[in-house]
């Protein structure tokens, strides 16, 4: 058996070190207590568009409800020498795809709502940033009837760095994408009997150059296969409780 990447094996034990009580500073990093979106708003710029970022346009929430927002920057034509080529991840080539959209020449909004049905949630936690990594889990819970009708399904999981507004030249609030993980939900059929099953996944993500580790945070959903965002989440740090 081969021997665990000690990077990997850091940032597991940092995302138990964060959930265990009495960490004191640490803190506590998950969607407990926070709540659910109902709409996703995904922004994508192109890394060649300098001003999509330095400006605010009608891409930003329309404040009705919870909504998330997201910003993914995609890989421009310029390459290495776009002036967003820093941040650009073909991560935000897969979820365009996923999405069946073309990559935009300069920006691109894509609304979608979330279902929130009932006995459909996500959780998601994360760890601190250790050794280029950081610890984090998905996990989902549905309705053993309704998963057979909506099989298969896919957890989304999202390392993002969330920008205030004013900083690094955006006039508003990001949560900039730096990570994505995509897992299967490859439930035990022996399970079908109950009425609620649940499915949990843990990973460590490398967190990419350039990114600020304690801006980091997750969110996360789950998605049938035709795409529809069955339940999503969000992480938010606070001080463990004395």
């Amino acid at each position: 058996m081969p021997l665990p990447n000690l990077k990997q094996l850091a940032a597991g034990l940092g995302l138990w070190a964060a959930l265990a009580p009495g960490v004191g500073a640490q803190g506590v990093c998950s969607s407990d207590g926070q709540p659910q979106p109902v709409r996703l708003l995904e922004r994508f710029l192109s890394a060649d568009c300098e001003r999509c970022w330095s400006t605010a346009t009608a891409l930003a929430p329309s404040g009705a409800g919870n909504t998330l927002a997201l910003d993914w920057i995609v890989p421009g034509s310029l390459g290495d020498n776009a002036p967003l080529s820093g941040a650009a991840s073909r991560d935000a080539l897969t979820r365009l795809a996923a999405l069946r959209r073309a990559a935009p020449r300069e920006q691109l909004a894509v609304s979608t709502k979330v279902a929130n049905g009932r006995g459909d949630t996500v959780r998601v936690a994360h760890g601190v940033a250790l050794g280029g990594y950081i610890g984090a889990s998905i996990e989902a819970s549905v309705e053993a009837q309704r998963r057979q009708t909506t099989a298969p399904l896919t957890a989304v999981l999202l390392l993002v760095e969330t920008i205030a507004a004013g900083s690094d030249g955006t006039p508003i609030e990001r949560n900039l994408v730096r990570n994505m993980l995509q897992a299967p939900w490859n439930s035990d059929s022996s399970l079908q009997k109950q009425k609620q099953i649940s499915w949990l996944e843990r990973r460590p993500l490398s967190i990419p150059e350039g990114a600020d580790p304690q801006r980091l945070r997750v969110v996360g959903w789950l998605q049938d296969q035709r795409g529809r965002l069955l339940a999503a989440a969000q992480s938010a740090c606070r001080p463990d409780l004395p």
